[in-house]
């Protein structure tokens, strides 16, 4: 006697398999048929659906030219104009430095103390300049050009490389320097090809697949840097975290000396949690979408703690700042982290092997005696 299949059963596994199909495809965002055609299919020529991210990389240039433009706004503050900012911001970076980062950064001191007001009109207008240029989709790859230059000379002549060749930068003392991540930032979302974007700007897609890697060694050079002499002792760690008190409002102080508090009735677990969760971080974001969510979040929130109690939010409130400082821009690498592209090459083929894709002519057909073919698309 001839056994005929189950068509509840077939039916079962059909949606057993849609919904395995439909979350492997939420964890890499979604994914959609190109315009003129069915998944796969384009005008006569054979290509890989198209991925839709949450965070694309136009956002985080949003972002970037928000940030710029702050930037800019801060270098007209009336100090920004005196000797000041050469003798108090820019010099001081050379502190403790070798003398092949010393060198140039007293130089560049010394020439912006001559010209104070000249060379800051200069400064703030280059940087409103790329706020702007961010902002503009049509002049999106000038002003990320422009920005990985301009914050690389931040990053050697007005922040001194961080201070990461002088052995104390840190943590909570805005390591590894602002300039650095705006440049990361920047060429994480590179505008890709014109034609995959309908305005022709190729800012829709994700941030670039390689940016966990740069994730994963900003991190852990953070690691590295709490294991340091001049970071690894308890009383250490607790100056870092409230060494801006005196210097900023009453009520912000009160909350650095908590911390600094906390820190020290810790003690040496405090130390071994500073090299330990950046290590755990860094390297939770080269893993899978979901790890990578892990990483980001925990990221995020770390970032936006050190810029509370350790960077005293960028200490924008006291006419000095340059900058929001580093807090802010490592939470917006956690976002970036958020959109990274998952290649679409690789979702293809995790999702094939759960489909039985059939012809359109077969779909619902089967011979006598047997349950209709579904096809999963």
């Amino acid at each position: 006697m001839e056994r005929r299949p189950d068509p509840t059963s077939a039916q079962e596994e059909t949606a057993v398999d849609t919904a395995a199909t439909s979350t492997v495809e939420d964890r890499a965002h979604s994914v959609e048929s190109p315009p003129g055609g069915a998944a796969g299919e384009s005008d006569g020529r054979s290509v890989l659906p198209v991925v839709r991210h949450r965070v694309t990389r136009r956002r985080i240039q949003l972002a970037l030219g928000l940030l710029w433009l702050l930037d800019g706004a801060l270098q007209l503050q009336p100090f920004m104009f005196t000797r000041g900012f050469a003798t108090q911001i820019i010099a001081p970076s050379a502190a403790g430095q070798p003398g092949w980062v010393a060198w140039p950064v007293d130089r560049v001191a010394s020439v912006i103390g001559s010209q104070p007001v000249l060379l800051d009109l200069v400064f703030a207008g280059v940087q409103l300049a790329l706020g702007i240029g961010f902002l503009r989709p049509r002049t999106v790859r000038a002003a990320t050009v422009c920005s990985v230059v301009w914050a690389g000379g931040i990053w050697m002549f007005g922040e001194g490389l961080g201070g990461l060749a002088g052995g104390k930068a840190a943590l909570f003392t805005g390591a590894p320097g602002a300039a650095v991540l705006y440049g990361v930032l920047a060429l994480a979302v590179w505008p890709g090809p014109r034609n995959r974007d309908a305005d022709g700007t190729g800012t829709s897609g994700g941030v670039a697949s390689w940016f966990p890697v740069a994730w994963a060694a900003i991190w852990l050079d953070m690691a590295l840097l709490a294991v340091l002499p001049a970071n690894r002792s308890v009383a250490d760690l607790s100056g870092q975290v409230s060494g801006a008190i005196g210097t900023v409002p009453a009520w912000l102080g009160d909350i650095d000396r908590t911390a600094g508090r906390w820190v020290h009735d810790l003690g040496a677990v405090s130390v071994v949690l500073v090299a330990v969760v950046p290590v755990a971080i860094g390297l939770l974001g080269l893993g899978g979408p979901r790890r990578r969510r892990v990483a980001a979040w925990s990221g995020i929130t770390v970032a936006l703690v050190t810029w509370i109690v350790g960077e005293s939010f960028g200490l924008l409130g006291s006419g000095m700042a340059t900058d929001p400082n580093t807090g802010v821009l490592l939470a917006l690498c956690g976002v970036a982290l958020l959109g990274v592209t998952t290649p679409v090459a690789a979702l293809h083929a995790t999702t094939s092997w759960r489909t039985r894709p059939v012809p359109d002519d077969r779909v619902g057909q089967a011979p006598v005696g047997q349950a209709p073919v579904v096809g999963v698309a």
